[in-house]
C-alpha cells in the first residue's frame, strides 16, 4: 500500500469524492478544499505531499495558489484543467507546477501521476543515495538540494532532476523529447519549450561558477553537461 497525504483541490465535490475513494483505497491519507483560499488555510494545517489543484477555483484561482505555495513550499504540484480551458504549460512551468492532467480523466491515470511524480521526487522506497560532486557544484537528489560554490540554492525539483540527469551522464547529449521522456516520466505531453524554460532558469543560477563544466546546448539536437578533460 502506498502512503503519503494528497491535498485535492476542486469546486466540484462529485470529482473530489470520486478522486477520495479512488486515492484512498491506494493507502493515501486524503484532505479536501473546494476554493483556493481553503486551499491554502488546508496546505499549511494539512502539509501534504502533494496536491492536485484545479485552476479554475473561487476566491483564488490555481494559478495564484500555485504561485502562493511555491513562495514558501515546493511540495509537487499536479494542475487539473477542463478540455477547452487554456492551459499555459510554460506558465505552470514558471509558477513551478510538476504536471497537469486534462478533464475528464481516468483515475487510474491520476494514481499513476501521483505515483511517478512522487518517485521522482524521493517518496518511495528507495535507499539509494543520489548525489554528484563538480568543481564549486554539488547536486542532492535524494535531499533536493543544491550547493554552488558552498552555498544552498533553493530549486525547484523538476529543474534539480534535469540538472542531476544531465550531470550524471557528463559530456552525453540529449534531445529534448529523452529529456522529456526520461526527466517528466510518465506520458508528459510537453513541447520543448519545456525544456528550454528549465535551462534558461538553471543557467541563471549556475552562471560563472567555474570553467571545468558547463550546462551546454548543442545545436539541432539538445543540451549535455560538458565536462572539461
Amino acid at each position: 500500500m502506498a502512503t503519503g497525504k494528497i491535498l485535492i483541490v476542486d469546486d466540484d465535490k462529485n470529482i473530489c469524492e470520486l478522486l477520495r475513494l479512488y486515492i484512498e483505497k491506494e493507502g493515501y491519507t486524503v484532505s479536501i478544499a473546494y476554493d483556493g483560499k481553503s486551499a491554502l488555510e488546508m496546505f499549511h494545517v494539512f502539509s501534504p505531499d502533494l496536491m492536485l489543484l484545479d485552476i479554475m477555483l473561487p476566491e483564488l484561482d490555481g494559478w495564484q495558489v500555485c504561485r502562493e505555495i511555491r513562495k514558501q513550499s515546493q511540495c509537487p504540484i499536479i494542475m487539473l484543467t477542463a478540455k477547452g480551458e487554456v492551459f499555459d504549460k510554460v506558465l505552470g512551468l514558471e509558477l513551478g507546477a510538476d504536471d497537469y492532467i486534462v478533464k475528464p480523466f481516468e483515475t487510474k491515470e491520476v494514481l499513476a501521476r501521483i505515483k511517478a511524480v512522487l518517485r521522482r521526487i524521493g517518496k518511495d522506497e528507495s535507499n539509494t543515495v543520489k548525489e554528484v560532486h563538480y568543481d564549486k557544484l554539488s547536486i542532492n537528489l535524494t535531499n533536493y538540494e543544491l550547493k554552488v560554490d558552498g552555498v544552498q540554492i533553493d530549486t525547484p525539483p523538476k529543474e534539480m532532476e534535469l540538472l542531476y540527469h544531465l550531470a550524471s551522464n557528463p559530456n552525453r547529449v540529449f534531445t529534448r523529447d529523452q529529456l522529456l521522456d526520461e526527466v517528466w516520466g510518465f506520458d508528459y505531453y510537453g513541447d520543448s519549450r519545456t525544456i528550454d524554460v528549465h535551462v534558461k532558469r538553471l543557467r541563471e543560477k549556475l552562471e560563472g561558477v567555474s570553467d571545468k563544466w558547463t550546462l551546454k546546448t548543442v545545436w539541432g539536437v539538445g543540451y549535455k553537461f560538458e565536462v572539461k578533460e
